[in-house]
């Protein structure tokens, strides 16, 4: 078998993947263009691709390719309908990222309500140290115990998250972006009610034509003075330039993983608002804590032997 994996930068330098070499021969590229991915394709029986796009034609263009592994749990940078058509298997890894998730949720949400930003600074730059005060109260954090945490998407890690924010003593509220994941033992809320009385409203849905824009210039204004609103689902579900124009009318926060253009362009709003503290944005990093780079390699080498058992038979 001739294995190809076609994006190993995402996966990490630190990532040891020297045992796809028990299936056949491996090519690795750190990084595929669009324009590479056809001639890279025509070489493998097995592909491994993170976010390369295979489209119909490049399947047509390719006849010994028996089996893409996706190293991730979106599955939608392949033509699954024309896969099908082929023949082609396709496979992809699901679960390896929550705990991953929703650890970073946590570390973006305490970023914010504690200002850390703002107290990291004034150490650095010697202001405490001219202060004259033992401490600064200057910039106020409260607490998560009593405050509402509101769950927009209720899936494995909406559900991990709620039962961390209960750890913290946090009252939890969701609401099912389907309308139909609706039998558990927290509240569920209409959007608008997690908006306008939530003081921490983390997004964990999928994007579809359900939440693309769920959140944008029409209810942006029903979230409350210095509450928090995190996105760790998808980009495109808050749409970007209302948000930038919001976090310049009125004083709450967001954090964002995930952006619907990745990596962010030099000419986003979000990256040129008048109060950046406000504000943290990480590189779709939430997924990737070394563990869970682990579990999805792990995933794919299992994906890859089952198929060839399979084929065996």
């Amino acid at each position: 078998m001739k294995i190809v994996l076609l994006d190993a930068l995402t996966l990490g330098n630190d990532l040891d993947m020297s045992s796809l070499v028990d299936f056949g021969d491996v090519v690795v590229h750190r990084t595929t263009q669009p324009e590479e991915t056809l001639s890279r394709l025509q070489e493998a029986d097995i592909v491994i691709t993170n976010k390369v796009v295979i489209t119909a034609e490049m399947m047509d263009a390719s006849p010994q390719l028996k089996l893409i592994c996706i190293a991730a749990t979106g599955m939608n940078n392949v033509d699954l309908d024309h896969a099908s058509i082929k023949g082609i298997t396709v496979r992809n890894v699901v679960g390896y990222s929550s705990k991953s998730v929703v650890q970073h949720t946590f570390a973006m949400a305490l970023y914010l309500i504690e200002k850390l930003a703002y107290y990291d600074h004034i150490v650095k730059s010697s202001e405490w140290s001219h202060s004259g005060l033992f401490t600064d109260v200057t910039h106020p954090f409260f607490e998560i115990s009593g405050k509402k945490w509101g769950i927009v998407g209720f899936g494995t890690i909406g559900q991990e998250v709620a039962h961390v924010a209960s750890a913290f003593g946090a009252d939890v509220y969701y609401y099912s972006t389907s309308g139909k994941n609706l039998k558990h033992a927290y509240p569920h809320l209409h959007l608008e009610s997690i908006l306008k009385d939530c003081d921490i409203i983390s997004i964990h849905a999928p994007l579809n034509d359900t939440t693309y824009d769920l959140i944008n210039e029409n209810n942006l204004n029903l979230i409350k003075e210095n509450a928090i609103l995190l996105n760790l689902g998808r980009g495109g579900i808050i749409n970007e330039t209302d948000l930038a124009f919001e976090l310049d009318r009125r004083c709450f926060y967001a954090g964002l993983d995930v952006l619907e253009k990745e990596p962010i362009d030099v000419s986003s709003p979000l990256l040129h608002i008048k109060h950046p503290e406000r504000l943290i944005i990480t590189p779709h990093i939430a997924w990737s804590s070394i563990e869970a780079r682990q579990k999805l390699f792990e995933g794919i080498l299992y994906n890859i032997q089952t198929y060839l058992s399979q084929s065996e038979k």
